[in-house]
């Protein structure tokens, strides 16, 4: 442990580095405009999603605008379960449901009925959402997430009826291993956008959302490991993980397991020493590694893209935090240069609880992509338990007003 080297935000900032172009260059959270070399003029489609990235359904039409490459712009809106639901979206959608999209006044819910819409304007992306074709794909889909709802979200009293709801998923899953046993692609619903280039369509875009979904909470709440029971699912997770339309909308395991009780109305865990163990690698900061992200990365590079999200953000994540503001600024700057040298200072004996409040509180890909939360969560831990072996603040499971996005919404991007 190395004394008296905590570095000051201004050494931080020196060490950040850029992010790119948001307009135009990879996917992200964080912007309200995607042009892709376009005119800004072209950008007359609204896309109407959650704040915190947390809607599946909103991550349907997030992908499939990002892979057919539309210019639109973006409106963030909260979700019931975090946040009061603006005044003005629902004056516009009076059920306040999203995903929404405007064109030309026109507004559309519902995310199947939306990519049809979309087909209509711009054209498929791979197979048409309601076209025969991908008829027994969509029945697939919905298949896993019923059986993955009876077994996450019901209590059950006996294990027999829990090994019933497990097995019945597991047939499920074996549906789609089988649909993609015959691609000769690895894809679902391959598009040929070049020569030697093909990226996911409309039929592997359906499934995105939930197979994410239902990788974390599974692993998390069950004990078990998807990917690895499923190889050709795993082939196919690993093949969308090198497109960075899909990489900048993906959560990560932290964010789903948290993030799905209050949108679900609860999650139930089977109790076995695998579940307490991979609970404990999600919550500790660990990560699940390739079972979650299976890519190689640039540790380095993540690193800084961590650290510059900090730094943005710096004042109010002091601000909100439950530590004394002047301990948990210093307590942060300890997990920052540890992040970023591997020098480890102590800072206050009760900034403990303070770095794990927010370690638990890093929303991905709202906050930085999934990677850098898994760097910055480790390090957060690390100087975490050398304060306080264990104390925590817990999340709420109920609801996540924890994640109220008022103090954040001037600065949110």
């Amino acid at each position: 442990m190395v004394p008296n080297k905590v570095l000051s935000w201004k050494d931080l900032e020196k060490l950040t580095t850029e992010e790119g172009d948001r307009v135009n260059g990879l996917n992200n959270s964080y912007t309200n405009l995607r042009l892709f070399n376009k005119n800004k003029t072209d950008a007359k489609l609204i896309f109407y999603r959650d704040r915190h990235a947390w809607c599946p359904y909103c991550q349907k039409i997030w992908l499939w605008l990002e892979f057919k490459k539309i210019p639109y712009k973006i409106e963030k809106i909260n979700m019931y379960c975090y946040g009061e639901k603006e005044k003005w979206y629902l004056n516009k959608v009076i059920s306040g449901k999203l995903p929404a999209i405007e064109l030309n006044g026109q507004i559309i819910t519902e995310s199947d009925n939306i990519i049809d819409f979309l087909e209509k304007e711009y054209g498929a992306l791979g197979s048409s959402i309601y076209s025969n074709k991908l008829a027994k794909t969509r029945k697939i889909e919905r298949n896993i997430f019923r059986s993955w709802c009876d077994w996450l979200c019901r209590s059950n009293f006996f294990n027999f009826e829990n090994n019933l709801k497990k097995n019945n998923m597991i047939k499920n899953l074996e549906e789609l291993e089988k649909l993609l046993s015959q691609s000769s692609t690895g894809l679902i619903d391959p598009v040929n956008i070049s020569p030697n280039k093909l990226q996911p369509g409309t039929g592997d875009i359906i499934f995105i959302p939930y197979i994410e979904r239902i990788n974390a909470s599974l692993f998390y709440y069950k004990g078990y490991k998807l990917r690895k029971e499923f190889p050709l699912i795993n082939k196919w997770l690993t093949l969308l993980e090198s497109e960075n339309e899909y990489t900048g909308s993906q959560g990560d395991f932290h964010t789903h397991s948290h993030d799905l009780p209050p949108q679900m109305g609860g999650c139930f865990k089977d109790i076995n020493e695998a579940q307490k163990n991979f609970s404990r690698l999600i919550d500790s900061g660990e990560g699940a590694g390739n079972l979650e992200i299976n890519k190689e990365f640039d540790s380095n590079y993540y690193k800084k893209i961590a650290l510059a999200r900090v730094i943005k953000h710096k004042n109010n994540i002091i601000n909100i935090n439950p530590c004394e503001n002047n301990s948990f600024d210093f307590a942060l700057r300890s997990a920052l240069t540890y992040l970023i040298s591997n020098e480890l200072n102590k800072p206050d004996n009760n900034s403990g609880i303070g770095l794990r409040y927010l370690r638990d509180r890093i929303s991905v890909p709202r906050d930085m992509p999934l990677i850098s939360a898994r760097l910055l969560r480790k390090s957060l831990e690390k100087v975490a338990c050398i304060c306080n072996p264990s104390d925590i603040y817990k999340i709420p499971i109920k609801h996540r007003y924890d994640q109220n996005p008022n103090d954040f919404i001037l600065s949110e991007n």
